[in-house]
């Protein structure tokens, strides 16, 4: 059977714990990938994906609330969408500027090199999660195998 050393991609995309959301978003949808670890000096601290930032897409939902006007309204109606749509901007930059540490899952799942694909399947299966950062025995990031990854070993 191999090992997560022989199909793991060394070369990951990590996101720190200050990086604001916008630029996690930019930095997943430029290199095709769903997710990524949070590093601090090395170590993984947490792991950030779509997932994380659609939930906080749909916390911070603000709609537009237009209503057929009646002839009174109208004056008023550009009025209170120009307001609606200035909260609508505020909100918005406010969720890109939010940090990756307030959205990141903390509690990661890692693997060693050492242990095999089947392991790692298993892991991945049983958390319901996509990537594995895997650590050295330090917990030091050395790579990251993704189902992706596993579903390659046996094409």
């Amino acid at each position: 059977m191999k090992k997560i050393k022989d199909v793991m991609i060394t070369d990951v995309v990590t996101f720190k714990r200050n990086d604001p959301i916008h630029y996690v978003a930019w930095a997943l949808r430029e290199k095709r990938i769903s997710g990524a670890p949070v590093v601090e000096e090395g170590r993984v601290v947490g792991v950030v994906s779509e997932r994380d930032i659609m939930r906080l897409i749909e916390e911070h939902d603000i709609k537009v609330n237009l209503l057929f006007p009646s002839p009174l309204d109208v004056l008023e109606l550009p009025l209170k969408v120009k307001h609606e749509l200035d909260e609508m901007v505020a909100l918005i930059k406010e969720t890109a500027a939010t940090s990756v540490e307030s959205i990141m899952t903390e509690k990661v799942m890692t693997i060693s090199q050492d242990k095999t694909v089947a392991e790692a399947a298993r892991i991945m299966g049983d958390h319901k999660i996509n990537r594995l950062p895997v650590v050295d025995k330090d917990s030091n990031l050395i790579g990251l195998i993704t189902r992706g990854d596993i579903i390659g070993t046996i094409v």
